[in-house]
């Protein structure tokens, strides 16, 4: 049987387990806990997940516990009498927050957006852990493993709470020492002249060039790879020019925006999460403090509308179907 490292398990999770086992289903459990039955779903799912075994089989209604259900059973059981003993005193003076919210985004805003904005949510609730998902989910909702989603593209589900955060501006960008190395300059009739970092499966940027009138196939571009990180690595290590978003590329000072004057589409950006979490007072914070966080990103690069000189020229367009181009949904 498989080793389970106690120590590297989310309590919470526990807790939800040893309730379902003591009343011997999803329902009752829920109803026990003040959670939706989904939302126990998941919890008993991730912790299945943590374990690596499946901790229940289904006899008709109720729930019988595996083989590696019983090595939990006692330790969790431990846990949820002690969390029942001493729950008149689970606030703090401080009323703390505590518990584990798990966060959706695609790989770019996980990695150069969001630390930052976590690092001040640790400094406010210190108690709230978070899991950071990364994932390049197409659809417009929050996964079901997940309690909250951060999307470049408006929800398609009635069944989840969301926010629109604005819209987050794309632009051209490459690192100035490869600026340097091409004149500090970039013409705008010569652009087979310069290293292009693209995309390689993916086709929405061949069709945007081809939308704005510049006849070009994939090998165009000098670096491709549909992986984002390394997209936006390669502009940073001076490989070439790549279509970034304004607030993640201003986190590199050393990155130049370059020929403003084309027109380039903004991704909109949502926050989304399932309706049934709504009644949870840590999703609600968390939900509320990223709202406000990314919105003030977004405000801090807002889109800004092609001169009225260019309005008539074509323009990129980096978009298909309604769907993010670049930095995923």
């Amino acid at each position: 049987m498989q080793t389970i490292e106690l120590n590297t398990l989310d309590w919470n999770l526990l807790r939800a387990f040893a309730c379902v086992v003591e009343m011997g289903s999803l329902t009752k459990a829920a109803s026990q806990l003040g959670l939706s039955q989904p939302t126990l779903s998941r919890q008993i799912a991730a912790l299945e997940e943590q374990v690596g075994a499946p901790l229940f089989d289904r006899t008709g209604r109720r729930l019988r516990p595996t083989e590696m259900a019983q090595t939990l059973q006692d330790c969790a059981q431990r846990m949820h009498d002690a969390v029942q003993a001493l729950g008149s005193l689970s606030q703090t003076p401080r009323d703390t927050l505590s518990g584990t919210v798990r966060i959706s985004t695609n790989e770019v805003i996980a990695a150069y957006v969001l630390p930052a904005v976590l690092a001040r949510l640790a400094q406010q609730h210190p108690d709230i852990e978070i899991e950071l998902v990364t994932s390049q989910h197409t659809d417009s909702e929050p996964e079901r493993a997940v309690d909250l989603a951060v999307r470049m593209g408006r929800p398609s589900q009635d069944a989840v709470i969301s926010r629109y955060l604005g819209d987050w501006p794309l632009g051209l960008y490459v690192h100035r020492n490869y600026l340097t190395q091409i004149g500090g300059d970039i013409d705008p009739t010569r652009l087979h002249d310069y290293r292009w970092i693209g995309l390689d499966r993916n086709t929405q940027l061949v069709e945007g060039f081809r939308s704005a009138g510049h006849n070009i196939d994939r090998h165009f571009f000098g670096l491709r790879s549909d992986n984002m990180i390394v997209g936006l690595q390669a502009v940073r290590a001076g490989l070439g020019i790549g279509l970034l978003n304004q607030p993640v590329a201003s986190t590199d000072p050393d990155l130049v925006q370059v020929l403003p004057e084309q027109a380039l589409p903004s991704m909109p950006v949502w926050l989304m999460a399932h309706r049934e979490l709504r009644g949870t007072r840590r999703l609600r914070v968390v939900f509320d403090f990223l709202a406000d966080e990314l919105q003030a990103i977004g405000n801090c690069h807002p889109a800004e509308p092609a001169p009225a000189e260019l309005v008539q020229r074509p323009s990129f367009n980096f978009t298909s179907g309604g769907g993010a181009l670049i930095h995923g949904r």
